[in-house]
């Protein structure tokens, strides 16, 4: 209870969840002097809030050398911690692993059912962006699929990065959050081919004749999950 009190006043603070977002959204490292320059602020008061980030978890921080000589220069980056707040209390994760470990059990009929699976919730929620926006498929033209796709992994917390070429017909997908690391550690193999399907459902829902290559994948201590997808619209 102290720590999910500790955890509700540093976020209570509109700066400082502002801060955490804007460190989610730079996919690296940032410095007291950075933040203090983004959010308008003293540096003495950048670094108070990114302290209080950093003692509930929700970050941590590495010492650097400048090159300039005097105190190395302090950088702070997200946590792989998971910080979750249940009342009452609920644990989907130890329910996620049951069941998918239930359908390991059934060999290779089960890993294709969870393959398929995940494929059909990667097009649902590009349908659903869609049903939102009122907009018909045929009217969308590259740039927008390509936006739409963002909006969608983004929803779905997985902390995109897109470059797109449409004269080339590629798309280079990064995701900069696991949604679903906790239960890959268990299932490492299963469970990236079945994000990988997840992914190849929305870009199906959104263009013809789509292959996903994996290029680079965080459970191999790579900074993201990268992906180069070759579409057709």
């Amino acid at each position: 209870m102290e720590q999910t009190l500790k955890i509700t006043n540093v976020l209570a603070d509109p700066t400082r969840y502002y801060i955490y977002q804007h460190i989610v959204n730079n996919h690296g490292d940032v410095s007291v002097q950075e933040i203090a320059d983004s959010f308008n602020i003293h540096p003495n008061v950048a670094r108070l809030h990114l302290s209080k980030l950093e003692d509930i978890d929700m970050l941590t921080s590495i010492s650097r050398k400048t090159g300039k000589g005097g105190r190395p220069s302090r950088l702070y980056r997200l946590s792989d911690k998971v910080i979750q707040l249940h009342f009452p209390y609920r644990n989907y994760q130890l329910l996620a692993k049951i069941a998918v470990q239930s359908m390991m059990t059934l060999g290779e009929q089960g890993k294709q059912a969870l393959y398929e699976t995940g494929k059909v919730f990667g097009e649902e929620l590009i349908n659903q962006q869609l049903a939102l926006n009122s907009t018909s498929i045929d009217r969308l033209a590259f740039a927008e699929k390509v936006n739409m796709l963002k909006n969608a992994a983004t929803i779905a917390g997985l902390s995109p990065e897109i470059q797109a070429s449409e004269e080339e017909n590629k798309i280079s997908f990064r995701i900069f959050n696991c949604p679903f690391k906790e239960v890959t550690e268990v299932e490492p193999g299963t469970i990236c081919s079945m994000h990988t399907s997840f992914l190849k459902g929305m870009f199906e829902a959104l263009f013809e004749n789509v292959t996903i290559v994996e290029i680079e994948n965080m459970m191999s201590n790579c900074a993201a999950c990268s992906y180069q997808a070759s579409v057709l619209t």
